[in-house]
């Protein structure tokens, strides 16, 4: 129903932010509310899905199409719904979401809020593939030419097989990109960053 909204952010929750559009102020439901601290009282433009319950009407928020075109895609999964969608967008790594699914990659889809191991089987089934005409595909491939390092992946496997997070070795990653080291080297450096 609603594509976008274009208004000023007046109020910013843990849960949700609301932007007056023509003096009505529309609740939306976002991951991290908190990013939009610095865009307080000013206007933004926020890309929108509405979701029509018995019980509510709820408006999806979404700083980017692509972000809005992970979140349309990953409620189409059964088992996710719009709640653990976000909480997955929330983790910021889209790009590494959509590696892993095309890879077939359950261990990495598993260290998502509320991604068990058949919900991870169910996500593979239902979107591999499906993301090669989206903005978030090519910026996926794009990295992942730019830094095919295999090294580095080896060692990104090593850590997330040691329990560390998604959003923890996306950080690793981007830090040690373009660089060219052995996967031992890599491991080693990125567990010095992470203990402290």
């Amino acid at each position: 129903m609603f594509e976008y909204l274009k208004g000023r952010l007046t109020k910013i929750t843990a849960k949700y932010i609301v932007v007056e559009v023509a003096g009505i102020g529309y609740i939306l439901h976002v991951a991290n509310p908190y990013r939009y601290s610095d865009s307080i009282q000013q206007d933004i433009t926020i890309y929108t899905h509405q979701v029509i319950r018995e019980d509510a009407h709820l408006l999806y928020g979404f700083a980017t199409e692509s972000e809005k075109d992970v979140f349309l895609r990953l409620i189409s999964v059964s088992g996710i719904g719009p709640t653990t969608a976000l909480a997955i967008i929330a983790v910021d790594d889209n790009e590494g979401l959509v590696r892993a699914i095309d890879q077939q990659n359950i261990t990495y889809l598993t260290k998502f809020p509320k991604i068990g191991k058949k919900t991870a089987q169910q996500m593979v089934l239902d979107l591999a593939g499906t993301f090669v005409d989206t903005s978030v595909q090519s910026d996926a491939v794009s990295q992942t030419a730019a830094a095919s390092n295999q090294a580095l992946e080896e060692a990104m496997e090593a850590l997330l097989a040691l329990g560390y997070k998604a959003n923890e070795i996306k950080k690793i990653r981007t830090f040690f990109e373009g660089t060219s080291e052995s996967a031992e080297n890599y491991i080693k450096s990125a567990l010095k960053m992470l203990m402290k």
